[in-house]
Formats: structure tokens, C-alpha cells, sequence
């Protein structure tokens, strides 16, 4: 990570290309990329060094596509661990995808042998490229994000609508917000959204809208965008802190019975300019990567090849290809 003197977008880190960031330890902080900022709250249970809740954020060799994962694995410690390290695997192999299709597959055969033991997850995963401005979405049984429109000083449930179009057609294996590793082999729908700068998504775990008052009243999905809308999107990079703030109180002051996880994306208005020595240190990233693959014995997972796509391949000279991605996504 770069150090606090390259902070930018209040606060958060400058995330390089080919990075990936997060795990499942307690963490609250920042990153900064082309179009986003990020910043992600977590925190296991009674405190502990890691938990079941697992957030991932990464950027492509180019600068244009970021994707976000929040993982939500029953149960904690090294079974858990091992799930987040593959889960970043399956974050760098596929960084350098415009399309997240296979990746949401490959996360959902991921948790295939979890579900047969009995065990269940439940993620969103998210795909912004900056060119075109468009966030793609998966929800594999996890709670519905909810999105802020700067232009209409309005939050609403980030979910399939009017001004939203399914990225990917229906079929008998596109699934919509079934856990994961239910079924295998299967295809997650998905569906495309358009940013706007000032433009907020907040992405959380259960353990939100699963906060009891005293009397033993849930806060729900309901009470959770009440609890916003009530709150100043004006500071995002405090966002988080005040809705915590604020679900405590719902619990009067009792704490969390589970992890908690919040990660908040805003459209940052920037846009993809890398300067050749950026370019050059991203390409020589990559090659080190594939010659590392390449040795016998060296270890290091998959190679993150690009995603052979007009919009990605050609978009990365042509800001004219690349705006083709999401085009037919209608705006708000």
C-alpha cells in the first residue's frame, strides 16, 4: 500500500494497478481508485483477530475496472481464513475482467463444498469501470445494497428497476439472490447501474438490519434506509462511523451479536490517466506475475490474463471503445 503522504479523496490510500485489498481482520480505512473511493469498516465478533465477514477490493492493470466483493462465511477462525485467501486468489486472477460472470461462478464454486457440509455464504460482488461510468451487480443471497443519488439528495434499495437493465439474460441457471453453493455449476444474474458523481453504494452484512432494540424489534432493511436518510452523505469517508453510531443506539448501546462489515463506494468524479511510469510499473507487474506462474514449483495461482472484449482490449487506447461497456444501461 502506498504511504500516508500519497493519501487522497480524504483520506483513503491510492490503490496501485494490479492490487488487490482486504481480508477478514478488523479493519477501518480507505482506498482510492479511478471513478471510487472505498472505505471499509469491519469488525468480528467479541473482538476477535479475524471473523466470517470478508471484503475485497481490487483494480485492474488499466486503471478501469475496480471490483468489490463482501462475503458474508458462517463461522470464523482458520476454516474461514482459508476461504478469504482463495476468494483473493479468484480477486487476481480475475482482476484484469471487465465482465464478472466467471468470476462470480468461480466464487460460487468456492463455497460449493461449504454448502454440502452444511455450512452457508452469501456475497454481493460489483464491477465499476470507469469509462462508461457503469457498476455492474451480483447478489448471491446477501442483504440488498442501498444507493445515494447525489442529484436527488435520495437513498434508495440498490436493486433491478427502472433505471436499472439485466446485464445478463434469464435462463434455468441464472440465479438471483440464492446463497452460494447451493447450486452448481450456475450463473448469477446480474444487473447495471450508471454513477453519477457523489454518488454512494453501501454494501453490509446481516448483522445490520439483524440489530434488535430492547424490545426485541429488528432495525430490517426498512429501518436501515430510515436510519440513512436521516444522516449527512456530505462526509462519506464519516459515513460509516455514523450509521454505527446510529444501529447502536437502535440496540441501546448492547453489542453487535455478529461481525459487522460496511463498505461504502463514492463516485469520485476522476477518471483513468496513468502516466507512463504507471504504465510501465503496471506491465512489469504483470509480466513478473506470469514469469513467476511460469516456474516450476514457484506457486503464485493463476495468471491474471486480460479479458479478450472489444470494450476492454481496445478500450484501453480508445475511450470511445471503451464507453460501449453499459451503454444500453438506462441512466436515472
Amino acid at each position: 500500500m502506498s504511504t500516508p503522504a500519497d493519501r487522497d479523496h480524504a483520506g483513503t490510500h491510492l490503490m496501485p494497478c494490479m492490487e488487490v485489498w482486504g481480508g477478514n481482520q478488523a479493519i477501518d480505512n480507505g482506498v482510492a481508485m479511478p471513478g471510487l473511493d472505498a472505505w471499509v469498516y469491519s469488525r468480528p465478533y467479541q473482538g476477535d483477530a479475524s471473523g466470517g465477514d470478508v471484503h475485497y477490493v481490487s483494480s485492474c492493470g488499466t486503471g478501469r475496472i475496480a471490483r468489490v466483493l463482501v462475503a458474508d462465511v458462517s463461522g470464523h477462525g482458520a476454516g474461514v481464513g482459508e476461504i478469504a485467501l482463495n476468494l483473493r486468489s479468484l480477486m487476481r486472477r480475475y482482476v484484469n475482467y471487465l465482465d464478472q460472470t466467471r468470476f462470480v461462478e468461480s466464487v460460487n464454486r468456492e463455497f460449493a463444498s461449504i454448502s454440502r457440509a452444511g455450512g452457508f455464504a452469501t456475497c454481493v460482488a460489483t464491477t465499476y469501470f470507469a469509462p462508461s461510468d457503469h457498476l455492474t451487480v451480483s447478489n448471491a443471497g446477501h442483504p440488498r445494497p442501498l444507493l445515494y443519488r447525489a442529484r436527488r439528495n435520495a437513498w434508495q434499495l440498490l436493486i433491478p428497476g427502472a433505471e436499472a437493465s439485466r446485464d445478463a439474460p434469464h435462463d434455468d441457471l441464472a440465479l438471483l439472490n440464492l446463497p452460494l453453493g447451493i447450486i452448481e455449476p450456475a450463473r448469477y444474474d446480474q444487473f447495471g447501474v450508471h454513477l453519477h458523481p457523489g454518488d454512494l453504494v453501501l454494501i453490509y452484512t446481516d448483522s445490520l438490519i439483524e440489530a434488535m432494540d430492547p424490545q426485541g424489534t429488528q432495525l430490517g432493511e426498512t429501518g436501515l434506509l430510515d436510519l440513512v436518510r436521516r444522516l449527512d452523505p456530505s462526509r462519506p469517508e464519516r459515513l460509516n462511523g455514523a450509521i454505527l453510531e446510529a444501529v447502536s443506539a437502535h440496540r441501546g448501546g448492547a453489542p453487535a451479536e455478529d461481525d459487522v462489515t460496511l463498505l461504502l463506494l463514492r463516485h469520485n468524479g476522476s477518471r483513468p490517466r496513468m502516466t507512463f511510469a504507471e504504465r510501465l510499473a503496471a506491465q512489469v507487474k504483470f509480466l513478473g506475475m506470469v514469469a513467476r506462474r511460469l516456474i516450476p514449483g514457484a506457486g503464485g495461482g493463476p495468471i491474471p490474463w486480460p479479458e479478450l472484449r472489444w470494450e476492454n482490449i481496445v478500450g484501453a487506447v480508445s475511450q470511445r471503445a471503451g464507453r460501449r461497456w453499459g451503454r444500453d444501461t438506462p441512466d436515472e
